[in-house]
């Protein structure tokens, strides 16, 4: 498959068919990283750190609360 590097205001622009967006998994509106290596220009998602909560559902296992932990009395020069 063929696109054209267009004008796009100050910019210019390649449009992509919505069968290749699809194809690659990306959405409309989605924010990619952009990298160019030995002549190529590379698309893919940003690298997102997952929260806790999104590891522990991954894992099938359920995230339940154990309330406060009595540590005991300060030991040095701690302030409550």
């Amino acid at each position: 498959m063929e696109v054209q590097v267009k004008e796009w205001g100050n910019s210019q622009g390649i449009r992509l068919p919505k069968s290749v967006l699809q194809e690659a998994g990306f959405a409309l509106d989605e924010n990619l990283t952009v990298e160019v290596d030995k002549g190529k220009i590379i698309l893919s998602r940003p690298f997102r750190h997952k929260t806790l909560e999104e590891r522990i559902r991954e894992s099938g296992c359920e995230l339940t609360g154990i309330g406060e932990i009595d540590w005991g009395e300060p030991q040095g020069n701690e302030v409550w």
